[in-house]
């Protein structure tokens, strides 16, 4: 089959590639994902998450290598393996990150990456339901809303951090980020809001469009030193998509780089023990894998209106099915994340360096180990680690998943920092406002002395979810893309996704997807006008 464009991955950056690209009638493109079609109520209801999250239910469902700073752990990575990618299955919450990170981009030696260039972006793809202003747009495809049945313990936790010294924050994403709040999140009418919906619902009945799923792309096809198409394989077996102008791969920070290494581009040290012939020599592929490392309190609640898996929560869950039916409200509609915050472990700092998520409910090891009772749990990560890992293969087979190794907590700051978060999280969790909400802490409680608080953060902190870096933008020699996206050293092919950020983000990396995605569209855009 003959497209101009071949989009691998129909996630976040995808989604928004894809669309974009197909606003152009003259432009013949062809999207490919390995998972699911996403019309399934599980992903349309945002209590689903709690569902998918912990199981291989559209979901990639990865783990990493042992983990030496984790005491030897594996740690667990799950994926969207769905249409929007892990916007399908995500928490909803609508973070762009602090404007410095993408000032920190630009300084990189990357030109139009700076938040002056970003934020007409953001603002162009949202419709934030609070109106547009100088921070916000209106008319957008991504929806953005206020939560619809925030619980009142949520707002006890916003007043618990006031009362710990903290700001209140009604915008993260406003002038400050600093502070604690009530997270918005990719909502409509109380229903997920994924890049799918967002992007490929208005798209996908174009003559110019076509939308692969359950097909999964094994390597690109290469001439010498240009792209001309992918191999993919599905139920009918293996063909190859011929790409006339570019393919853009858009698979992930697992994915991505992935994708490459079997297609022979990268260090010849990853590719020979797979007896993969290197095509071309690009060291950074798989490497600078940056992730959130995470820490997660719990205490158990007298409230009976809480959801989980006890009797009285599972009755809850069913009473609230009527109410979701009918008005999109209700506990059915929570995002579960409903309030967190970013602060500072030091005064001195120019930005946050932790971030909370509270969740009303009780979530251990990523709601794969359950406890039969009601209660509310709070994370804190670390925004900005100094740990850096890899993306490697495990196999030369295609449909193997790839070698993940964070190598989480290998620096020692991130442990101090992540160390410093959990003492502020619980100086929160402990004031006078959640009181009514809280009896006896359950697990994660910090303990008093600091030895011992490591030797916890080490047997219990994982991912948040935030895996990005591993074929990083920029001009230096384990840059794997350009700052237009063009993979280094190799025509008509780009990455355009979580991978190509050279720093993690402050915050959330859904909504930077999407706009990665966007930017992409952009540069392919100009190119077309300059052929």
């Amino acid at each position: 089959m003959d497209f101009d464009y071949i989009v691998v991955g129909a996630g976040s950056a995808g989604c928004a590639l894809a669309a974009r690209l197909t606003e152009d009638p003259a432009v013949k493109l062809c999207l490919v994902e390995a998972g699911k079609n996403d019309d399934s109520q599980l992903i349309e209801i945002p209590f689903g998450a709690g569902i998918m999250l912990p199981s291989s239910l559209y979901n990639w469902a990865f783990e990493t290598v042992p983990q030496p700073g984790l005491n030897g752990r594996r740690g667990y990575q799950p994926r969207g393996k769905v249409l929007g990618g892990s916007s399908s299955i995500n928490a909803m919450i609508y973070i762009r990150g602090h404007a410095k990170d993408y000032d920190d981009w630009a300084a990189l030696g990357n030109p139009g990456w700076g938040w002056p260039d970003l934020l007409p972006v953001f603002k162009r793809m949202e419709h934030n339901e609070r109106g547009a202003d100088e921070f916000h747009g209106t008319g957008g495809v991504l929806n953005v809303a206020d939560a619809r049945s925030a619980h009142p313990m949520s707002h006890a936790f916003v007043e618990s951090g006031v009362q710990a010294g903290f700001r209140r924050n009604a915008d993260f994403n406003g002038a400050e980020q600093e502070g604690v709040g009530i997270y918005q999140v990719t909502q409509k009418a109380g229903r997920r809001w994924s890049a799918a919906h967002a992007y490929l619902r208005g798209a996908e009945a174009r003559p110019n469009l076509k939308v692969l799923t359950q097909v999964h792309a094994s390597r690109l096809i290469l001439e010498a030193k240009t792209c001309t198409g992918v191999e993919v394989a599905g139920a009918r077996g293996r063909t190859v998509l011929n790409a006339a102008a570019e393919v853009i791969v858009a698979a992930g920070a697992f994915g991505s780089p992935q994708l490459l290494l079997l297609s022979g581009i990268g260090p010849r040290a990853e590719l020979a023990p797979h007896g993969i012939a290197q095509v071309h020599e690009l060291p950074g592929v798989g490497r600078n894998l940056r992730d959130h490392i995470d820490f997660i309190a719990g205490y158990e609640s007298p409230r009976t209106d809480l959801l989980g898996f006890s009797p009285r929560g599972l009755f809850n869950m069913a009473r609230a099915w009527g109410e979701f039916r009918r008005s999109g409200t209700g506990p059915l509609a929570s995002n579960f994340a409903e309030a967190g915050g970013f602060l500072k472990t030091d005064p001195a700092l120019e930005r946050p360096d932790v971030q909370l998520h509270f969740v009303t409910g009780l979530v251990d090891d990523h709601a794969r180990k359950r406890h039969f009772r009601l209660g509310f749990s709070c994370h804190v990560c670390v925004l900005r680690p100094k740990s850096i890992g890899s993306v490697g293969l495990a196999s030369a087979d295609p449909l193997a998943p790839p070698r993940i190794d964070p190598a989480f907590l290998s620096h020692a700051d991130d442990l101090a920092t992540l160390s410093r978060g959990a003492r502020l999280m619980q100086r929160i969790l402990e004031q006078p406002a959640l009181a009514p909400f809280r009896t006896r802490g359950l697990y994660g409680i910090p303990p008093a002395s600091d030895t011992d608080l490591e030797q916890m953060l080490r047997e219990r902190s994982d991912t948040v979810y935030h895996p990005v870096g591993s074929c990083k933008m920029g001009v230096d020699e384990m840059a794997v893309v350009d700052p237009r996206l063009r993979v280094r050293g190799i025509e008509r092919l780009r990455v355009a996704d979580a991978s190509i950020m050279p720093t993690l983000i402050g915050g959330n990396t859904n909504a930077p997807s999407m706009m990665i995605g966007e930017k992409a569209v952009e540069f392919i855009r100009a190119a077309r006008r300059v052929a």
